[in-house]
């Protein structure tokens, strides 16, 4: 029982952060003081997070409470044997590592933001209704589409805009919406497993060099199973009903939505050519595309201003259609941006006090590389799939190409078993909030380990 409890809090202090003085490398705190209250505070925000449903208490706060003071017991603690470096050398290795991720996210969340004003799914979702598909009919492309968009589009970026035309086509049906968004967060997590740019666990082993870009389409038929199976049990939650019809005029979109949705484009595009071409982490060229919506933003603006009589505006009135960019930075989701940054150094303080080489011994030495990364999966649905991946590359298993690939695709769609396993599920919860849960997924996590265990299977079947 203390193996497997420590196996379970190593993962979760998955981000490998080694100091570089050598008196950092002797210090060993996983039996002292400060490891032990580091994890119980860990733990109790964890606990936070999962019962956020019921405290009505946002995520982020407890979480970036128990960041704080983790790294305030690190550094007091190396700082009183005269060690001031180590501890600011690994905090700022983790806060990169966070800012990456918080500005890559955040341009992603303000282009959904810009065409959600522009109305792009509004008028999605009614033509959706206006083709008269079922709620079910809906389940299963909404579902597709997560899973073909999110190896070019990222995980994330694909539940955040099939979870917009889920809401806005199931309104006053919170069934369909739940199971929808459960189907999305598989069918995204499950499509970006094959793709470098699907999601950011798979980029980092490509980023490592370890398995080589067309390599990672082998896992193309096991991501199919781990999508199709749950959803071929789901889909019978759904009803067979259609949405009420339109009552009036479907809703057009608004001048510029369709260049928006084409300026995105560009900007994943840009975004992996900075990675493939420059070899420049993908964010700088994330935001470079932002830039390209903020100089749109400016021709939207101006436009709207040359075509509206100004002596017709009373004193103090909006003028119709003002674009506003700053406007779409300030309506993301800083709940989820500032919860990964609570996780991201909380788990990173845990591993710089070392656990992590504990738990590398015990799980690939002991239980073995297949063992090891099927449980690398189910522990990424408990923890954020990311750290449990830094945690992975920094152990540095000696595996060939097939167990990558196994781990690859068992972080990815690991996740998928609970909410708070993946950054999709997070985001959705945010999202959909109050009809996408924690819970309201959890009852269908047996569901979904089996499409997880299939998956697997299939692996082995069509890989070894």
């Amino acid at each position: 029982m203390l193996k497997l409890f420590i196996l379970l809090l190593g993962t979760f202090l998955s981000i490998s952060v080694f100091a570089t003085n050598e008196s950092a490398m002797q210090m060993n705190l996983t039996e002292h003081w400060v490891g032990y209250v580091s994890v119980v505070i860990f733990v109790l925000a964890y606990v936070l997070v999962i019962l956020e449903e019921k405290l009505h208490l946002r995520k982020s706060k407890p979480v970036l409470l128990a960041a704080g003071l983790i790294w305030i017991l690190i550094a007091f603690t190396y700082s009183s044997i005269g060690d001031h470096h180590s501890a600011e050398v690994a905090i700022r290795h983790n806060f990169l590592e966070y800012a990456e991720l918080f500005f890559f996210l955040l341009v992603a969340m303000t282009y959904i933001n810009a065409m959600l004003e522009r109305q792009v799914f509004d008028a999605l979702r009614d033509w959706l209704v206006l083709k008269g598909f079922s709620y079910k009919a809906l389940f299963w492309l909404t579902g597709i589409l997560a899973f073909f968009i999110s190896p070019i589009a990222d995980n994330l970026t694909t539940a955040l805009i099939m979870c917009a035309v889920i809401l806005a086509v199931g309104k006053g049906q919170p069934k369909f919406i739940a199971v929808g968004c459960i189907n999305i967060v598989v069918a995204a997590n499950a499509g970006g497993a094959f793709s470098p740019f699907g999601d950011i666990t798979t980029l980092m082993v490509w980023q490592k060099g370890i398995v080589e870009f067309t390599e990672f389409f082998k896992l193309f038929l096991p991501s199919v199973v781990n999508f199709i199976v749950p959803a071929l049990i789901m889909q019978f939650a759904i009803t067979s009903e259609s949405p009420e019809q339109l009552s009036g005029e479907p809703v057009a979109i608004k001048r510029g939505g369709l260049v928006i949705v084409v300026l995105f484009i560009f900007t994943i595009m840009t975004a992996v050519s900075f990675h493939n071409f420059l070899h420049l982490p993908p964010v700088f060229g994330m935001m470079t595309g932002l830039a390209y919506l903020k100089f749109f933003g400016y021709y939207l603006r101006k436009k709207g201003k040359e075509q509206i009589d100004h002596s017709d505006i009373p004193t103090g009135h909006k003028i119709e259609d003002d674009f506003d960019i700053f406007d779409k930075i300030a309506k993301a989701e800083w709940d989820t941006l500032f919860f990964f940054y609570g996780v991201i150094l909380a788990v990173g303080g845990l591993g710089f006090i070392g656990y992590l080489a504990m738990v590398s011994e015990f799980m690939y030495g002991e239980l073995g590389a297949t063992t090891a990364n099927v449980l690398v999966g189910i522990l990424s649905a408990i923890v954020d799939n990311i750290p449990v991946m830094f945690a992975v590359l920094s152990m540095q298993p000696d595996m060939g190409q097939f167990q990558w690939l196994l781990v690859t695709l068992t972080a990815g769609v690991g996740g998928s078993l609970l909410s708070i396993g993946s950054a999709a599920g997070v985001a959705l919860m945010g999202q959909a909030r109050g009809q996408y849960t924690f819970f309201t997924h959890l009852k269908w996590t047996p569901v979904i380990a089996l499409g997880y265990a299939a998956s697997i299977w299939v692996h082995f079947l069509v890989n070894g």
